[in-house]
């Protein structure tokens, strides 16, 4: 039986996140450039995304490129916006074309004109599908998006429009850069690495995160169910006991 095969299609979360790491050891370790090693993760974002249109997930978020990233050196950071730009363009079609909706969460005023211009068209033409949601975190880091949430809270606060008695956990979701989508389920980083980085803090709060020491250009569809497969065997109890959890699941039977 495959992997594919042992997954239960009933239980599958509706929203995956990965930290798509090790581009740079991965071309280093092949003795070459660490942009070609971007070059190559780009397979495995299209196997991934792919991937999980066929099985049905309802949202992907890919941490892309984080703010901390802008501190790497300049020909890195120009090879990967040159390398967002042509994939976005090339790719465009083929979301469409599989009825997957792109949005962007980060600080896009960032990002090189010519980046956001392509960005924003692939989102304005992907807009009305209504299969998986692709979300690329780009110019994103957690911290900058809750300060950024608190600002604009403050300012509403100011304004008299937002009462602060009223800020409850709903309230304040709206204002962070994924209001409306899910929380994620799964949390995946890839190439050995034990941390979150920055990644969406406020919203993986419950998730269940998976480490895999496979480096970003390697993973693909295998890879990703047997993440799959180990998020199946993990009892998700949000605060409760286990007994509360089989009483739960008694009652909904």
């Amino acid at each position: 039986m495959s992997l594919k095969d042992k997954l239960d299609l009933q239980r599958l979360p509706r929203h995956i996140a990965i930290i798509m790491d090790g581009n740079g050891r991965w071309a280093k370790e092949r003795g070459q450039d660490r942009l070609y090693g971007h070059h190559e993760g780009v397979e495995s974002v299209r196997n991934i995304v792919e991937t999980c249109a066929e099985l049905g997930i309802g949202y992907l978020t890919l941490y892309a490129f984080s703010t901390e990233n802008w501190d790497r050196p300049v020909y890195e950071v120009n090879g990967i916006m040159e390398l967002l730009v042509n994939t976005i363009r090339k790719e465009v079609g083929t979301l469409s074309k599989n009825n997957i909706r792109l949005s962007v969460i980060g600080d896009m005023e960032m990002l090189p004109p010519q980046c956001r211009q392509e960005m924003e068209e692939a989102i304005a033409l992907t807009s009305h599908n209504t299969g998986l949601n692709l979300v690329m975190a780009l110019s994103y880091s957690a911290r900058w998006e809750i300060v950024n949430a608190a600002q604009k809270i403050a300012l509403d606060v100011k304004k008299g429009t937002l009462d602060p008695a009223t800020v409850t956990p709903e309230v304040w979701e709206k204002y962070l850069c994924t209001a409306g989508l899910p929380d994620p389920e799964l949390m995946i980083r890839t190439s050995g690495e034990c941390r979150i980085s920055n990644f969406l803090l406020y919203q993986l709060a419950y998730a269940e995160l998976y480490f895999t020491d496979t480096r970003w250009p390697d993973f693909r569809n295998e890879h990703l169910y047997q993440a799959i497969l180990n998020f199946q065997t993990r009892e998700r109890r949000f605060g409760k006991t286990s007994e509360q959890i089989q009483q739960n699941e008694e009652i909904i039977s």
